[in-house]
């Protein structure tokens, strides 16, 4: 192979490496999404947020497994959080 068909070959490389980073850029600002803070509540938010439900009965799914949760602190003066997003989902709100 000569030179002149092996730069020829490289321009057409180059030529189409610009075309696909040009078309990259294209699609990502569509792919960018912020990601908002999860908002976490508290077993008497969440018997606020949702009406007719008592705190044994959040505590209750908590236990079983159904509404994830975390516990801040330890003892008695820990709090157990609950994902809004997540309590919204299991009540199918």
């Amino acid at each position: 192979m000569r030179n002149m068909e092996k730069e020829k070959i490289i321009d057409q490389i180059m030529d189409l490496l610009v075309k696909l980073s040009e078309s990259d850029d294209e699609e990502k600002p569509a792919e960018k999404t912020e990601k908002k803070p999860a908002e976490m509540l508290t077993i008497k938010e969440c018997c606020e947020f949702v009406h007719g439900v008592s705190e044994h009965s959040i505590r209750q799914f908590i236990t079983q497994g159904k509404i994830k949760s975390i516990r801040t602190g330890e003892g008695k003066h820990g709090k157990i959080l609950v994902n809004k997003d997540d309590l919204l989902a299991f009540f199918g709100t």
